[in-house]
């Protein structure tokens, strides 16, 4: 009869007396295992070596090596030292036995032997022998796989004991330090990387608590903080420095701190192409801006007659009011009242003039750096001001409606102005192109909490169909002398602002371009309450 625990366990019987080796035979020829004689101690330690049974039963008293010696011999060697060595022998008394136990035996079977004692002490030892290898081949495959996982890795890894002396590094903290691994292990980590660096050969430091207070992994050490680091200047062993990036976890056994793993990195790359997008991102906003302040300069040329005619007015009215002024005071007795009066519309006049040019100069003038807290209905009405001059040209008019609840947005005046123009100015042209005498309608209402909405509606022919592919695409445009960056160039503005922008086509003739801004913060906190 066989078991689970006996199948292809090996078991070499060893005794000088064929008699005994022919009981200890009989009893488990049927038990399942691969069994091995040997009647003295130099042919057991040759078949040990070869086969490493599982058991091993050894007799104690025989010549020349007797079985204290055999056992040691098999323990001392690493091939052999995991058999359960289960003495023979009918010695009695327990100094015996405890020899036996000290040199490493497992167990002691008596003489004569008892068929049932020496089947279940054999099964017993065989099982847990199997089940220690079994175990052992996988401990030495999961290190195997942890070793080459490590060694994979492209983060350096260290571990620390309490000191910070570096007990465990993987290739590649080896690679960045510039070190060999041999030559990190018993290094001070903190000497190493945040000290005075000096070759990995050189003296070990030991540093005490004070010299290495506030360095980082310190309190990962010496507290148990996990930490994590980016932008931190760390050494090689040749000296020269690199930015890094670490986190530290700290390292317990059985609930005691007794060091770190530290995973590291050289982000020296890193910081170089994130230095180099931050200088992409400041060339695309230059362009942007220049982009958009040629746009409001090609707006003014467009717009330089109309303008022209808004100035000229109030200065034809400054020159008469002049005159009179003049013929007053040249009068025997003038009126002062009169006089004052005719002033005083000069004074009026002339605030007028510099108000249009007040406008074109802001219009045109470069945005300045960063965003305002805009109100919402003054920006649009002083867009409705600049408008006045195209709602005369197309015969049409403005109106301008912001509900009551609209907080003030965070934006750029000038570029929103612009896109609000640039949207109005379409729209006139636009409902002027269909008939319409319908005046262009700009409303403001709250989106969300954090968006206010901003359309503008014409009572133009509307849009084709297949606008949404390309009405905000570079070049394209349905105005014979059109560029076609308008819309382009209102789309990035808006996006710029954290905004976005489009179209709708609303029941009944013509179209609805919207934009949305975001809420300014303590309006928004004051929305949300």
């Amino acid at each position: 009869m066989t078991d689970q625990a006996s199948t292809e366990s090996t078991v070499l019987l060893v005794d000088d007396n064929a008699q005994n080796l022919k009981v200890l035979y009989e009893t488990l020829k049927d038990r399942g295992y691969h069994l091995l004689i040997a009647n003295d101690g130099k042919k057991a330690l040759t078949l040990a070596s070869r086969h490493r049974p599982e058991v091993i039963l050894l007799d104690i008293m025989m010549p020349d090596l007797d079985g204290y010696q055999v056992c040691e011999r098999l323990k001392a060697d690493p091939v052999t030292a995991d058999s359960a060595v289960v003495f023979l022998s009918a010695l009695d008394d327990v100094d015996a036995k405890l020899r036996g136990f000290s040199l490493g035996g497992a167990d002691y079977i008596s003489k004569p032997f008892q068929a049932q004692e020496v089947i279940a002490r054999v099964g017993t030892h065989a099982r847990v022998i199997r089940l220690e290898r079994a175990l052992q081949e996988r401990n030495r495959e999961l290190e195997s796989d942890q070793t080459r996982i490590l060694n994979a890795i492209s983060e350096g890894i260290y571990g620390l004991d309490a000191e910070g002396d570096i007990v465990f590094a993987n290739p590649a903290a080896a690679m960045i330090s510039g070190c060999s691994v041999e030559e990190l292990i018993g290094q001070n980590f903190f000497e190493l990387h945040f000290r005075q660096p000096r070759p990995c050969s050189g003296a070990l430091w030991h540093p005490t608590e004070d010299a290495t207070d506030g360095l980082p992994v310190q309190a990962t050490c010496s507290q148990g903080i996990a930490e994590h680091q980016r932008n931190v200047t760390m050494y090689r062993a040749d000296r020269s420095s690199f930015p890094a990036e670490y986190r530290a976890t700290p390292k317990k056994e059985e609930g005691r701190l007794t060091g770190a793993v530290v995973v590291f990195r050289d982000i020296t790359t890193e910081l170089e192409k994130e230095q180099a997008l931050e200088d992409a991102r400041n060339l695309v906003q230059e362009q942007r801006d220049q982009l958009a302040h040629a746009s409001r300069m090609a707006t003014m040329g467009e717009m330089a007659a109309g303008f022209a005619h808004e100035v000229n007015q109030p200065l034809t009215a400054i020159t008469n009011y002049a005159r009179v002024a003049l013929r007053m005071l040249r009068t025997d007795e003038p009126d002062p009242d009169l006089l004052s009066q005719t002033l005083e519309k000069i004074e009026a006049q002339s605030h007028r003039a510099s108000e249009v040019v007040k406008r074109i100069r802001g219009f045109v003038r470069k945005p300045a750096v960063g965003k305002e807290v805009l109100s919402v209905a003054a920006l649009l009405e002083e867009t409705r001001q600049f408008a006045e001059v195209d709602a005369r040209n197309n015969d049409g008019g403005v109106e301008v409606v912001v509900a009551d609840e609209v907080p003030d947005v965070l934006a750029d005046p000038v570029q929103v102005q612009q896109v609000a123009l640039n949207l109005i100015r379409n729209a006139l042209e636009s409902t002027r192109g269909a008939g319409s005498v319908e005046p262009v309608e700009v409303t403001a209402r709250m989106l969300d909490d954090t968006m206010v909405r901003i359309e503008v509606r014409d009572h133009g022919e509307g849009l084709p169909e297949d606008a949404e592919q390309k009405l905000f695409l570079p070049f394209f445009t349905t105005k014979k002398e059109g560029m076609g960056i308008g819309l382009t160039l209102c789309r990035s503005l808006i996006q710029a602002q954290g905004g976005e922008i489009g179209f709708e086509r609303p029941q009944g003739q013509g179209a609805v371009f919207f934009f949305t801004l975001p809420v300014a913060p303590a309006t928004a906190v004051m929305g949300a309450e």
